[in-house]
Parts: C-alpha cells; sequence; structure tokens
C-alpha cells in the first residue's frame, strides 16, 4: 500500500521582476514604438511631465533637455543640451498707406477694416486657439485617386445614370489603380432603377479607362499595359509592343529575348529594344496620385569622425524630454494616505519609467560603442572591410547577456557615412578564407555584387560560376549561399539579367 510523505525541495529558479520586465520591453522597442508608449504614459501619469521650457515635443525635439529623477539629474551624456530658440519680433504691416494726418496704421483703417486686420493679424492666415497661426492652411491638400477620377468625370457631358456607372467603377479601384472586383457584382453596386446591365457597365468601364492616367482601371497589367501603348509615337514599335503585351507577355516578364525573337521572327536587338520600351510604362497607374506611404526610419545614434577616429553619439531627436513632476511627488509624499493607492502606483511608475528611460539609451550607446569600435574598417573603407562580429563579443565587451545585445540591435539604427544601417548589420558570422584569415559574409555578399556588376551584359554569370570566381581569390563558398546572398542583394537571376547587345 503506498504511503503519503512531504518533502522539501530546494530549487533555484530565475524570474523577472515587473521593473525588470518592463525595462525588457522598453529595451526592445523601436524608436517609434518607444515614443508612442511614452505619449501613452504621459498621458495617463500625473506624475510625468514634458520639460519643454525650451519648446519642443516629447519625441520630435530637435535637441533634449536634462531629466530629473528624484532630485537628481539625468547624466548629460544621455539628455544633452536644450537647443537655444530664437524669438522672431512681429512684423509690422507695411503695405498700408497712411491716410492725411493718420499717424498710425490703425488711425488710416476704418473700424471694419480694422476688424478684420485684428482677426486674421493682418496675415490673411487661420489661427489656432492659441493664436498662432495655421501653417497648415498654406499646404497644398494632394489629390488622391478617386478625386482625380471624379474631377475629370464631372467635366464630361453625360447622363446621370452613365456618370453613376461610371462613379461606381471609380469606387472599385483600389490603390494600385486596377479594378479587382468582376463587372457581374458592380451591377448590384450601382443602385440604380432600373438595374444596369453587363453592357452597360463595359461601356462604363471603358469611360473610366480613357481617363488619366493612362492604364487606370485595368483588371489585370497586361491590359493596363495596353491601355498605355498609344504613349509610343512610333507606329512599328508600338504595334510590336501590342504584340509582345497581349501574346508573350511570359516571355516578357522572364525576359527571354531569345525565345520572343524566335516567335516573332524579329532580330533579338530589336526586340530588345521593344521590351525596354514596354518596361518603362506603369504597371501601378494608382501610385502617381495620392499620398505615398514611405516607410523611414529614425536613427539612435548618430557616427561621426573626430580627430581621425569614429566616434558614436546618441541622437537628439530620439531622446525624449520627460521628468518627474517634483511638486506633485513632494506633495503626495505629504499628504500620503492609505486611500490614495492608485497615485502611489503612478509614481512608482513613473520613477520606474525614467529609470528604464534611462537604462535604455545608456545600453544603446554602449553597444554601438562596442560595435564602432571594432568596425572602424568598415566606417573608413566600406563594407569589403567588414568584419566578422558576434552577439558574444559585444556582450563580453559591454558586461551584459547575448539576450540583451540582441534585443538592442533589433530596430535600432546608425547613422554612418554609408547610411542608414540597423545594428544587426554589423553582425556576421566569420568565414575562413583558403590563407586561414576570417572574413565575414558581409565583405562577401559585396563581393558578389561586384562580380555582377562587372559580368558582361550579354553573357551573365551563374551562381555556380560566381562560386568558382569566389573560389579563385580563395573564398570557399557555397552555391546556395551565393544564391541567398544574391537573393539578399535583389538581384536577379541569371536569365533574367541576360541583354541583347
Amino acid at each position: 500500500m503506498a504511503s503519503l510523505d512531504l518533502r522539501v525541495d530546494h530549487r533555484q529558479t530565475q524570474t523577472l521582476s515587473p521593473r525588470l520586465q518592463h525595462a525588457v520591453r522598453l529595451l526592445q522597442m523601436s524608436s517609434l514604438d518607444f515614443a508612442a508608449m511614452l505619449r501613452d504614459t504621459l498621458g495617463r501619469n500625473p506624475f510625468l511631465e514634458v520639460d519643454d521650457a525650451e519648446g519642443g515635443d516629447v519625441v520630435e525635439g530637435s535637441q533634449p533637455t536634462a531629466s530629473v529623477l528624484d532630485g537628481e539629474t539625468v547624466p548629460g551624456a544621455l539628455m544633452g543640451l536644450a537647443a537655444e530658440s530664437a524669438q522672431e519680433a512681429p512684423l509690422a504691416p507695411a503695405d498700408v498707406d497712411l491716410a492725411p494726418g493718420a499717424t498710425d496704421v490703425g488711425d488710416a483703417m476704418d473700424g471694419s477694416d480694422r476688424d478684420l486686420w485684428s482677426a486674421d493679424g493682418g496675415s490673411g492666415l487661420r489661427h489656432g486657439d492659441g493664436g498662432e497661426a495655421d501653417l497648415l492652411a498654406l499646404m497644398a491638400a494632394e489629390a488622391t485617386l478617386n478625386q482625380h477620377l471624379h474631377a475629370q468625370l464631372n467635366v464630361l457631358p453625360l447622363p446621370g445614370r452613365d456618370l453613376q456607372l461610371a462613379r461606381a467603377i471609380v469606387e472599385s479601384l483600389d490603390d494600385d489603380g486596377y479594378l479587382r472586383t468582376p463587372l457581374t457584382e458592380l451591377l448590384a453596386v450601382a443602385g440604380l432603377d432600373p438595374a444596369p446591365d453587363l453592357q452597360e457597365m463595359q461601356i462604363a468601364l471603358k469611360r473610366v479607362q480613357a481617363l488619366e492616367p493612362a492604364g487606370v482601371g485595368a483588371r489585370d497589367v497586361g491590359e493596363c499595359l495596353l491601355l498605355q501603348l498609344p504613349a509610343i509615337a512610333c507606329d512599328e514599335t508600338r504595334a510590336l509592343a501590342r504584340t509582345i503585351v497581349r501574346d508573350h507577355l511570359p516571355a516578357l516578364a522572364a525576359r527571354d529575348t531569345a525565345a520572343l525573337a524566335r516567335h516573332l521572327g524579329e532580330p533579338p536587338a530589336r526586340v530588345e529594344a521593344v521590351c525596354n520600351r514596354i518596361r518603362r510604362l506603369d504597371p501601378r497607374p494608382g501610385w502617381r496620385l495620392g499620398a505615398s506611404h514611405a516607410p523611414y526610419v529614425v536613427p539612435d545614434v548618430l557616427v561621426k569622425k573626430v580627430r581621425g577616429r569614429w566616434t558614436v553619439q546618441l541622437n537628439p531627436a530620439v531622446v525624449p524630454k520627460v521628468r518627474l513632476n517634483q511638486v506633485y511627488a513632494s506633495l503626495f509624499q505629504r499628504h500620503r494616505t492609505p486611500g490614495n493607492a492608485a497615485l502611489g502606483e503612478h509614481l512608482q511608475e513613473a520613477r520606474w519609467t525614467l529609470r528604464n528611460v534611462e537604462q535604455r539609451f545608456s545600453t544603446i550607446l554602449d553597444v554601438a560603442e562596442a560595435i564602432v569600435e571594432r568596425q572602424q574598417a568598415f566606417l573608413d573603407y566600406g563594407s569589403m572591410a567588414m568584419k566578422p562580429l558576434g552577439l558574444k563579443e559585444i556582450a563580453q565587451a559591454c558586461g551584459i547577456h547575448e539576450s540583451t545585445v540582441s534585443r538592442v540591435t533589433n530596430n535600432k539604427y546608425m547613422a554612418t557615412p554609408a547610411g542608414v544601417l540597423e545594428l544587426k548589420y554589423f553582425f556576421s558570422r566569420a568565414m575562413t578564407s583558403a590563407n586561414g584569415s576570417a572574413c565575414s559574409g558581409t565583405a562577401i555578399r559585396e563581393l558578389v555584387r561586384d562580380i555582377i556588376e562587372a559580368e558582361p551584359p550579354q553573357a551573365p554569370l551563374s551562381d555556380a560560376e560566381i562560386t568558382r570566381q569566389l573560389a579563385q581569390q580563395g573564398l570557399v563558398v557555397a552555391r546556395r549561399t551565393v544564391t541567398k546572398y544574391r537573393q539578399m542583394l535583389k538581384i536577379d537571376a541569371v536569365e533574367r539579367r541576360k541583354r541583347v547587345g
């Protein structure tokens, strides 16, 4: 019969405190996510405030100011110095002609003119709640694709029914300018009585396709290119381009000029010239209008050369102007009661946030300095001089764990003479050459780019041939590695790089 007994086991486990968990989350955030989180914390925590003595925003300010934490100032190496802002004196209106006997502008105006001048400040601009001029009123509003097409439809002499059908098609276009919805599904969307038939929808589609930009309203890439072919002036080139787009679009996409020349019975040089003209057409006409959503990054650290050596400093634009409100904190400490537990949590959160902000930027700066110290040759000579570097080496230099280095280098960027690069770009495993020296994968990747750029257009090199050339230079690399590097460089395969002389 089994017996029950009690035993005490001593086990040592690692747990993360709430403060450490918060610090880890802050550390792995990008600059934009960190700024959004900090704005949210400022909005709900009464003990945090923006140090706007010199103006500016918590994230977008040009220069950071010193932050105060429990009566102590955060080190100036992190927070920097405040930028001086110059104040311009308001200009008096000099274009008003003074009437005889008038001593100032106010005497030269009648009551209505004076009220009008006072209302808009004499500048003709709208003003905000604080009295400042609304500069957004001077910005030109960029028309979207739908607005641009509706404006063209409004000036056409169309009956109301035809105009309604054309507008229904315009509203169904996507951002590329394509009509992805079948016409049969748009019959019920038009909302007309009697309901339109398919022939009416096709006529309305032709009207939309005749609008600018050319190619809008197409249902696929081939139709989009066909709608833009009238822009080709030469009749022979336009006819050949129409045949290629209509009947040989896969061969055009594969850049198989030899196959196109055989099927068309034309010289390869002429076919290549026509294909180049087709490639100058716009496969996404809708992108010409509307706001562009180009992604951008803000560098966390800046690199510059001082006295012949590369140095690192934090980007002042990403260091926040945030501090603890000492007045609120002291009042809370003097009048603290058991019923104010929520305020106590806010005060603790404010102190944690400021300490974690300081720790975040201090860790980023330490890691960036360690990286730049080991990649001085890259900053001087480019990617070919990149040295192999691992997370463990940086972790040992900074006295932190490898996982911390991984979090710091993720979504953090450094402004260098070679461009704005992610910190992870500087890490690569060591690859041993024939003479026993170590070479980084980044350097080999750039060497692959140089080999492809130097290849003859009529006879491009395959990945296997590039591998053999690297082996001749003492770099033993697998062919699949060369293929991976070529794809990382966004370079087409050998079949698509071939050109006809």
